[in-house]
């Protein structure tokens, strides 16, 4: 069974190669423009992990993550922040949002990989 990744961010080359790398890995990939649109994605498809952007229109990451988690079904569901983007305070406002990890931009492929394994391990699902 192979793991089911939304990855939400508003660059359609940042998609385009989260798509790439988590294919290559053996992930189903799933893609969303923005948070509004992630949260759409979210209710149709029900994925192992979430990983997003915090800077995108509509809906930004903090908005995404915190409308992820009042959801009951979604509480445990492992999100990863990928973004340019490293300050502390931002860090610490989206691990008080519900972020599970932080990823800086531009990522390694094979730290992002270890990343969404490690974060699906502790959640017992990989």
């Amino acid at each position: 069974m192979s793991l089911r990744i939304l990855a939400v961010d508003d660059s359609r080359t940042m998609r385009t190669l989260l798509a790439a790398t988590l294919s290559e890995a053996g992930f189903e990939p799933v893609l969303a423009e923005d948070g509004e649109d992630g949260l759409r994605q979210l209710e149709e498809t029900t994925p192992d992990v979430v990983i997003t952007d915090i800077n995108m229109p509509r809906l930004d990451g903090f908005g995404f993550i915190e409308a992820v988690r009042q959801g009951l079904r979604n509480r445990s569901l492992p999100i990863l922040v990928l973004t340019t983007e490293s300050a502390p305070e931002l860090k610490d406002r989206a691990r008080r949002a519900g972020a599970t990890g932080w990823i800086v931009k531009p990522f390694d492929e094979a730290r992002l990989i270890s990343a969404i394994r490690r974060v699906t391990l502790r959640e017992g699902q990989a």
